[in-house]
């Protein structure tokens, strides 16, 4: 257990995957997806490095079984992290901040759904925290099961696969990729949150442009009217 716990937070992903093996990748991803404690953990990377111990140059694990595993798991932790979320509901913003729970990260989240609706929590995926808090708030929101399930089928089914078939790619074509796990998830984590990000950018933008055009058209109608 100590030699688990050294590798999550010295983030030696190479060493944790080995010591917890397929079951302890999917349980890290369920955690992650949607229960309280797993906001710290490492889903994109993991995810990535997994993949890439799958490709032929080191043979881990069987890619199929990852993927397939891991796309159940981080459906099925959303799934939890709402459901906990509807029956829990407000008494998590009652709650006082500890080693593994911040109100702050709740109320981020819920920003963010409100924000955006029912596509956040496939957008939430790719953002690091938000994805963990993302299904709770869709819960407390009460929003409908069969819309949520709708874009957590899809945020899971992308983000999983795509970060597993990218790290058996690069696992596939770069020689010895192992050397340079750190960089290349610098730069997938980086990539990941980028979409999202200008989304929200775009959104923000358009919001403003929103407002100036109202303020411009109450400018006219005084100075028309006056």
């Amino acid at each position: 257990m100590q030699e688990v716990l050294n590798a999550v937070f010295s983030h030696d992903l190479m060493a944790l995957i080995q010591a917890v093996g397929l079951i302890g990748v999917f349980s890290i991803i369920f955690a992650e997806s949607g229960l309280l404690i797993g906001f710290f953990l490492p889903g994109d990377s993991l995810l990535f490095t997994a993949g890439l111990l799958s490709s032929p140059d080191f043979g881990l694990f069987n890619f199929w079984v990852l993927a397939i595993g891991a796309w159940i798991a981080a459906v099925a932790g959303d799934n939890v992290g709402y459901e906990f979320g509807r029956r829990v509901g407000p008494a998590l913003f009652r709650r006082e901040q500890s080693l593994f729970f911040n109100p702050k990260n709740i109320l981020k989240a819920q920003e963010f759904y409100e924000k955006h609706g029912g596509k956040a929590i496939t957008l939430a995926r790719f953002i690091p925290v938000v994805r963990t808090f993302a299904p709770i708030v869709a819960g407390i929101g009460k929003m409908d099961h069969k819309k949520f399930t709708f874009f957590n089928f899809i945020g899971g089914t992308v983000w999983v696969w795509g970060m597993v078939a990218l790290g058996y790619f690069l696992g596939s074509v770069i020689p010895d990729a192992d050397k340079y796990i750190l960089p290349i998830v610098l730069v997938i984590i980086v990539l990941s949150i980028a979409p999202p990000i200008y989304h929200i950018y775009k959104e923000n933008q358009k919001s403003l442009w929103e407002k100036l055009k109202e303020k411009l058209l109450h400018l006219i109608k005084y100075r028309v009217f006056k």
